[in-house]
């Protein structure tokens, strides 16, 4: 009798026959899709598994984020106030505090000033930062590795510690920038200046805070897109004789546009928001100069414990970030980018 081999060589079409390690003889066939006992378990415990992995980490979201959000809502329609604090009875108002605090001039002008500083802190970060980023891509390595280490440091400065130092900066008789504009004779003696006295220069030296703080995290955010931008792109520019302002303009900022807009609607709701540097450096004076909404609400609130109506005010200013936040989503849908 022919072995198995001699008749797999003479016989192209014979079949092999069946392994040891598949099926039985006579074993009824599986049918695709199915799946045994274990494995249909298994697929019907998965999610619960998810879920009980996910609930202690959701269990601190509800508590530390969500249930202050619904007890600010559920505020804004109340008339709690400093009597409330003591007492614990207050009166659902409705929408009252709402038509109060549109009825407000005080509001609207701290809306107003709120709009213009942001747009004053977003234009210099942004372009401060782009500026860093660019000379980032242009650096040796090792001054490269300087520069993020100091712009990293920079950035995890707590606002308070350095809004603090800042401050100390520019106070009259012993600030440091004040000894040294006054070295440089080109504003006169500036040693007893106080800046925090003075609405244009308590806004220069916040906005100059603001923007030190902000150009890290946009700086190296920027970098990191710009590493990823083909110099194919670069050269073929330079090879139709575009100059470095042309090459930026016309390749460098349509490759960086995705980012770009990302870190603006950013930075406009951290600037819209800024209240720790305002606060500690000039407390929105003088005669509420540099009071802007997040200081509004503090006063509101805080000082002169409305409760409720600085909760409507907050809600308020939730509303037009996420109307800002839902114009940048529906760009970005229609554009076909990746949220």
């Amino acid at each position: 009798m022919p072995s198995t081999e001699q008749t797999v060589r003479g016989n192209p079409k014979a079949v092999f026959p069946p392994s040891t390690s598949g099926p039985a003889a006579g074993a009824r066939p599986r049918r695709p899709g199915r799946a045994g006992p274990r494995t249909a378990s298994a697929r019907h415990r998965g999610p619960w598994v998810a879920w009980s992995l996910l609930t202690p980490a959701g269990l601190v979201m509800l508590a530390v984020t969500v249930a202050p959000i619904a007890f600010l809502v559920y505020a804004s329609f109340t008339d709690y106030d400093q009597r409330s604090l003591f007492t614990g009875a207050f009166d659902v108002v409705g929408t009252r505090q709402y038509t109060d605090l549109l009825a407000q001039s005080e509001f609207w002008d701290a809306l107003t000033r709120t709009v213009a500083f942001t747009a004053a802190m977003v234009a210099g970060s942004m372009a401060v930062g782009a500026g860093v980023a660019q000379l980032l891509t242009r650096l040796g390595a090792a001054m490269r590795m300087t520069v993020t280490i100091v712009l990293i440091l920079a950035w995890a400065m707590p606002t308070v510690a350095s809004s603090l130092v800042w401050k100390w900066l520019f106070q009259p008789g012993y600030g440091v920038v004040n000894w040294l504009l006054t070295q440089t004779g080109l504003f006169g003696d500036m040693t007893n200046t106080d800046w925090s006295n003075s609405a244009p220069l308590a806004y220069l030296s916040i906005w100059l805070l603001i923007v030190w703080q902000a150009v890290p995290f946009i700086a190296l955010t920027l970098y990191a897109a710009l590493s990823q931008m083909p110099s194919e792109l670069q050269e073929a520019a330079r090879l139709d004789g575009a100059g470095e302002w042309r090459l930026w303009w016309s390749v460098t900022l349509p490759f960086l546009r995705p980012t770009l807009t990302l870190v603006t609607l950013m930075s406009v709701i951290w600037d819209f928001n800024v209240f720790n540097q305002i606060w500690l450096i000039s407390a929105g004076g003088p005669d509420s100069a540099t009071t802007t909404l997040g200081v509004f609400a503090y006063q509101t609130a805080f000082v002169a414990f409305r409760v409720g109506q600085g909760a409507a005010l907050s809600v308020v200013t939730t509303v037009m970030l996420l109307a800002v936040t839902a114009l940048y989503i529906r760009r970005l849908l229609r554009s076909g980018e990746d949220l």
